[in-house]
């Protein structure tokens, strides 16, 4: 059945449309017998009967969900009042009963011309009731079904409307219902708000529940959709969608169901009022917009600040109106001959000073109206998007130089910065450094004192004449991670060198620790570079291998050694080359497939050496007050990529100028390790949070991840030689050493992640048809602080519902990045598709402090990596919580299986992988990839692992690098994990990899599948 007003579609037995919150069939359908069954308590009469001794009801004028409305009269004071009731059916909940008293508090707590005046609530009997004035009129619901309003009369609607919520606000009320056939206007153009029914009062409890989505659906704003918090701003953009309905005689969002219409609300933008006839002015355009905005942050910050914007184009209005009437007077006189030519003079300079004025204010009211909010929702949206705000404000300082709310946006998007170069004189031009392809701006000329640049993340490029041009990175704020703050950062200092005294390819790093400034490769070597190094006999010359060769602890002989090092023919060569070369159209690949013997040997050769491991990350410029550049560089690098890259070809550079030190392959390092020699970067395939990790690889390791660069120093015999020392772990736990809690202290421990069970308010944001799967994207309540669950769902096309389920846990990068859009994209859908093409679904929750939820943790790098603050302990309980909602969630859908359902944890996911599935017994299956126990932090106890995996029972494989060193190393993490574990011996199993912190993706895609086949059974 569709509403009789607005024809969406509702239940059979519906008396209202929740839509639009008007009646949703005719009359003789709907009205009269309900009309009938509330009247019996009342002697069964609509019209005469007598109420409480003093209100004779007269005709019943409306109703609506929360009542039914008469007109009566006062017979003590003679004055006309409207009476509303409770339905009947609600008169014996208690909480229905209660709501209605809100209103009554809630509206009698306001005295205003444009809110509809409560004068005395009646509890005392079976009817409940609310007197309040009589207010003759119109709808603005009933005005605009016959068509948009005039201008001039929406715009004075909505100001009324403004400031009787401005009044409401005033007191602490939020109506919460704003919506046309809430607006009563009378006859001589006054406006009234009316029906406080879903009011809130400050300080008062909520009676529909925090996180319930109250309201009327096409009114609703997005955080009431959501079921949030709420607060005046909700009514803003409810108001916004009355003048936006009123202009155009349409509501902004639409939808044929409900689902539909929320989804509108919370993610599409409006349809647009531009092309409408007669056409919107643009600076009401810019009220609706504001108004209208999806985050509370960038609408009006106040009901009194949207009614200044009206207010003051209603000026313009009078303005201009008043201005024509002078130039007609102005054109009448001008028809005598003696003041025709001075009058046209007049003329002119009117005109002239009409134009300028009118267009000075045209710019004043785009700056506040337009400009600041714009700026602000900039500014929020963090520190990536400051330079757009920073370019904005510029525009607006144009128009209000000495606004101080200007000044003050200008403040946390924009500093005064000091550039210094050694020689000085040199010119200095930046752009955004996320956006490569945009223009340069030119700064000045060094020394620069005080410049105003925009905080954030700059590429640099300097340039004097006779000197080598530089091309680094600098950020000119930085958030400190010991205090959470963004400050300044320091004078930027750079150093120039003479043209032609850089050695060829390299460039400057200054500021180093103890070997001081050096040199470095600005690319990785090449193949062609590679290959003057084999031409020239690079492998038959001594002379250039001077490490003593050592595999599995024996030290071999020249040509023993050099045996290892071929090609796939045999030939002398890295392993990914052939016939003594490489393949055609790959000369400005990254040589890979190197030892660490053969990249020293060719550093040798160049007169260079490899890097330590602190001379290569501090080429990198990353650090504590920097680490916000890790968030910008990763997208412009090669991590994800299908295979090396052409160097250089990425524009992920490096705070020193060098390219490709993030993904592409990973770069050999002259420190020994544990087990072998350093390597950092990261390959294209390896988890992004490898840019800044050390890991270790056998010397002879020659995988075709495998690439380097070189230093060279400019004092070289002034390096210590603790630079070049061991790279060695300091451990601080032994877990054999230590004991698990007893039982009953456990049990206190798995308590703290039970919830109540409450309705999910489960909705489907979007859906995609992919070719090989299908994409949900849901949202539903989580269990603690009134938010909202994302997450997503991935269906496969092969197979049939019911699906067996993985729900999966990412690594630690996920606490990186905004918008889990990407999770789409090939550098970690990676992680899941074999199991889509397997028949199985996969659920990826989006946890507390990843992606879109990071809010309350936007710098949780200590908590996702753990540590010993009670913080901690909450931040894993949130988590917890998440995974066992998102199961909750799974259990309302009818194409999942929910008893064939399995964890899959990567790196982070793999280490709470010895926490989860111990307070969480509905997974079937865990497959734990380079994941182990937290070995160098001990966090308290209710969130240390050790406390958990004893209790865990469910089948278990583990996919580890036998070289992993500083994330989960095999002895002091991952065999302490498996020994650990409370599954019985033959349901758990641990295989372990020639790799560091990764596992190749046939290895995983076998032995997972393999995995989920045995303990969820084949799929259908």
């Amino acid at each position: 059945m569709k509403c009789l007003s607005c024809q969406a579609e509702v239940s059979e037995d519906s008396r209202f449309c929740r839509r639009c919150g008007l009646a949703a069939r005719p009359a003789a359908a709907a009205e009269a017998p309900f009309t009938k069954t509330l009247m019996t308590p009342l002697q069964d009469a609509v019209s005469g009967s007598l109420l409480a001794g003093k209100y004779r009801i007269r005709e019943e004028i409306g109703h609506g969900g929360m009542g039914i409305v008469y007109r009566a009269e006062d017979i003590r004071l003679g004055r006309p009042v409207a009476l509303k009731f409770l339905p009947p059916e609600w008169t014996r909940d208690r909480h229905a009963r209660e709501r209605f008293l809100q209103e009554a508090r809630a509206a009698a707590a306001l005295s205003h011309p444009n809110i509809c005046t409560v004068y005395e609530v009646d509890d005392s009997g079976d009817q409940p009731f609310i007197a309040m004035e009589y207010v003759e009129g119109e709808t603005l619901r009933d005005k605009t079904r016959r068509g948009p309003l005039p201008l001039a009369e929406a715009l004075n609607a909505a100001l009324q409307a403004a400031e009787g919520l401005e009044a409401a606000h005033r007191q602490g009320v939020i109506h919460r219902d704003i919506k046309s056939s809430n607006i009563m206007v009378t006859d001589k153009g006054q406006a009234k708000v009316m029906d406080f029914g879903l009011a809130k009062l400050r300080g008062e409890p909520s009676l529909t529940g925090e996180g319930s989505a109250v309201g009327t659906l096409a009114y609703m704003s997005p955080e009431q959709a959501r079921g949030g918090k709420v607060d005046h701003r909700t009514d803003i953009w409810s108001l916004g969608v009355v003048l936006y309905e009123m202009l155009s005689g349409e509501l902004p969002f639409c939808g044929e169901r409900d689902a539909a219409l929320l989804y509108a609300v919370v993610h599409e933008e409006p349809r647009s009022l531009k092309d409408r006839k007669p056409p919107v002015p643009p600076d009401v355009l810019r009220v609706v917009e504001r108004a209208l905005a999806k985050d509370p942050g960038s609408r009006y910050p106040s009901a009194a600040e949207m009614k200044r914007e009206i207010v003051g184009y209603q000026d313009v209005l009078r303005s201009e109106a008043a201005g024509i009437f002078n130039v007609r007077k102005l054109i009448k006189g001008l028809r005598r001959p003696s003041v025709l030519i001075p009058g046209l003079a007049g003329l002119a300079v009117v005109a002239l000073l009409a134009f300028w004025s009118f267009d000075r204010q045209a710019k004043v009211r785009w700056a506040r109206g337009v400009a600041l909010p714009e700026i602000q929702r900039l500014i929020d949206g963090g520190f990536q998007y400051w330079g757009p705000a920073y370019d904005l404000a510029v525009e607006a300082e144009k128009r209000i130089p000495k606004d101080p709310r200007l000044a003050e946006l200008f403040s946390r998007c924009s500093g005064n910065v000091d550039i210094l170069t050694d020689p000085s004189g040199a010119r200095i031009s930046i752009k955004p450094y996320a956006s490569p392809d945009s223009a340069w701006f030119f700064v000045g000329t060094s020394p620069i004192d005080a410049a105003r640049v925009p905080w954030g993340i700059y590429e640099f490029r300097i340039e004097k004449e006779g000197y080598a041009p530089v091309r680094c990175v600098k950020v000119t704020v930085g958030l400190d991670l010991r205090t959470g703050r963004y400050a300044p950062s320091r004078p930027i200092r750079l150093t120039l060198d003479k043209a032609g005294s850089l050695p060829p390819g390299m460039i400057r790093v200054s500021g180093g620790g103890a070997t001081g400034d050096f040199f470095i490769d600005a690319f990785e070597v090449t193949n062609r570079r590679y290959k003057e190094f084999v031409d020239q006999g690079g492998y038959r010359n001594p002379a250039y291998w001077k490490q003593r060769f050592v595999k599995e602890g024996r030290e071999l002989a020249w040509e023993e050694a050099m045996a290892a090092f071929v090609d796939q023919t045999g030939r002398p060569g890295p392993s990914t080359w052939a016939a003594g070369g490489f393949m055609k159209g790959q000369e400005d690949l990254p040589v890979a497939g190197v030892s660490w013997y053969e990249a020293a040997a060719y550093a040798e050769f160049s007169g260079s050496s490899l890097p330590t491991v602190d001379d290569w990350f501090t080429a990198t410029g990353v650090n504590t007050f920097t680490r916000n550049i890790i968030h910008s560089l990763i997208p412009l690098s090669n991590f994800g990529g299908e295979g090396p890259a052409a160097v250089g070809s990425h524009p992920g550079m490096v705070l020193s100028g060098a390219y490709d030190m993030a993904g592409n392959v990973r770069e050999w390092c002259w420190n020994e390790t544990p087990q072998g020699r350093a390597i950092r970067g990261g390959a294209w395939n390896d988890a992004t949070y490898m840019f800044t990790e050390i890991t270790q690889a056998l010397p002879f390791d020659r995988s075709a991840r495998n690439g380097f660069r070189r230093v060279r120093y400019l004092e070289p015999e002034k390096v210590p030689a603790t630079a070049f020392a061991p790279t060695r772990l300091t451990t601080r736990r032994d877990f054999s050493q230590e004991k698990p809690v007893a039982a009953d202290v456990f049990r206190v421990y798995k308590e703290q992640f039970f919830y109540d069970p409450h309705d999910l308010k489960a909705i489907v944001e979007k859906r995609e048809e992919h070719p090989e799967w299908i994409t949900e994207k849901v949202s539903f309540d989580a269990s603690y602080a009134n938010e909202r669950m994302i997450a997503w769902l991935f269906l496969p096309r092969t197979g049939r519902p019911p699906y067996q389920t993985v729900i999966f846990f990412p690594g630690a990068d996920a606490t990186w990045y905004g918008e889990s859009e990407i999770i789409q994209g090939s550098r970690y859908r990676g992680y899941f598709d074999f199991i889509l093409a397997n028949g199985r679904a996969v659920l990826w929750p989006l946890y507390k402090g990843t992606f879109e939820r990071k809010r309350g943790f936007e710098d949780s790098d200590d908590l996702e990596n753990g540590n010993e603050t009670r913080r901690y302990v909450d931040f894993v309980v949130q988590v917890v919580k998440d995974l066992k909602r998102s199961i909750d969630f799974l259990g309302s859908r009818e194409d999942i299986d929910n008893e064939r359902l399995a964890y899959f944890g990567f790196s982070w996911g793999g280490r709470l992988g010895g926490l989860i599935p111990a307070v969480e017994s509905r997974f079937k299956a865990s497959v734990l990839v380079v994941g182990g126990l937290k070995w160098d932090v001990r966090p308290r106890p209710e969130a240390d692992e050790l406390n958990y995996v004893t209790r865990i029972e469910v089948p278990t494989l583990m996919l580890n690098g036998k070289y992993d060193i500083h994330a989960f190393p095999y002895d002091i993490a991952v065999k302490p994990m498996y020994d650990l574990l409370g599954t019985p011996g033959e349901d758990k199993r641990l295989v372990l990899f020639e790799t560091d912190h990764f596992v190749a993706r046939n290895d995983m895609v076998r032995e997972t599948l393999a995995w989920l086949d045995r303990y969820l059974g084949p799929v259908k």
